[in-house]
């Protein structure tokens, strides 16, 4: 079993992604999921508009914000492209418009790819968005699960399993942690699935 990361040879850091992603409750009962991108090289770079980038500057400086509902619903989408190699990569902020009234629940990826996807959009903003979808879940579930497990009641008291089961191999049906911390939820016949989103 891999424990950690093997001591790397010797080398030099040429370029780091920083990427953010952030989870919020608002006050009119909606949902924000806020992820931010910013690419750097550690040495003067060329190319672009901009002709050089000094060292430590950011080549890409990305923001969406989606707003959501308890369904995961997309209501609201805004973002911000401080940053580009190209001025014409604002042009994709656009099309991130039709992302509304799609649902990050069931088919986010295939609703981003045939809105967004090749020359329709910028590859980075695809790149967050495709993230933005576990944000969602680890935000909006995980937090109604906490509330309704205060007031003693929950989902798998009502027969259905949590959410999150069946989503990877720790928390398949048939795995030693469903059995241990699930048990009424726990499927020895279960057949390991590929499907999940």
């Amino acid at each position: 079993m891999m424990t950690s990361v093997n001591t790397p040879v010797n080398r030099t850091l040429l370029h780091t992604r920083s990427l953010s992603f952030h989870g919020y409750k608002r006050d009119d009962g909606l949902w924000d999921i806020e992820a931010s991108m910013r690419d750097e090289r550690a040495y003067q770079s060329y190319g672009g508009d901009a002709g050089t980038t000094p060292p430590g500057s950011p080549i890409h400086d990305l923001h969406i914000r989606l707003t959501v509902d308890d369904t995961l619903t997309v209501r609201e989408i805004s973002s911000a492209m401080h940053t580009t190699p190209v001025a014409e990569c604002s042009l994709s902020q656009e099309p991130l418009l039709t992302m509304i009234g799609t649902s990050m629940a069931t088919g986010w990826r295939q609703s981003i790819e045939s809105r967004m996807g090749g020359t329709k959009g910028c590859t980075h903003l695809r790149e967050l968005l495709f993230n933005m979808a576990t944000v969602a879940y680890q935000t909006i579930p995980v937090y109604q699960a906490q509330l309704t497990r205060q007031a003693g009641t929950s989902a798998s008291s009502c027969g259905q399993p949590p959410f999150h089961l069946g989503k990877c191999l720790a928390l398949a049906f048939n795995s030693p942690a469903v059995k241990r911390l699930y048990p009424k939820h726990y499927r020895s016949d279960q057949v390991p699935s590929d499907d999940a989103q």
